[in-house]
């Protein structure tokens, strides 16, 4: 399994999660800050918004420094041709994803949001037996 993320300088992954990507068996992990790199050849891309809950203060700050990680045609191009998009949602569309990609891939990305709810509901299932 490859995986490759994308990230702007000063918001790459905490430092545990990079050294357990980087020295897990069996796995080739990949950090760049070039979207583009990260999208070639891959089955599947997930995006986050830019600024998440309490993050709001932060708003144009981030805007800057991810200017240019939006998930659209470009960036699926590079993609395998039956890659799938994620989104975890709420998703600000013509910011981290193009409206056009959430449209086409809208289905993924809803399914991911509904598989969510089964987990959270396992777990709680499992906290409260």
């Amino acid at each position: 399994m490859n995986v490759s993320v994308a990230c702007p300088d000063g918001y790459t992954p905490d430092k545990q999660i990079l050294d357990f990507a980087l020295t897990a068996t069996d796995n080739n992990f990949e950090l760049t800050n070039d979207p583009k790199i990260a999208a070639k050849d891959a089955d599947v891309i997930f995006t986050d918004v830019w600024a998440s809950m309490g993050q709001e203060e932060e708003m144009a700050k981030r805007q800057k420094a991810f200017s240019g990680y939006q998930v659209n045609e470009e960036i699926l191009a590079l993609a395998n041709p039956k890659c799938m998009i994620q989104h975890c949602l709420p998703a600000h569309k013509g910011e981290e994803i193009s409206e056009e990609m959430f449209e086409k891939h809208a289905d993924e990305i809803f399914d991911e949001a509904e598989n969510r709810l089964h987990l959270q509901k396992a777990i709680l299932y499992l906290l409260m037996r």
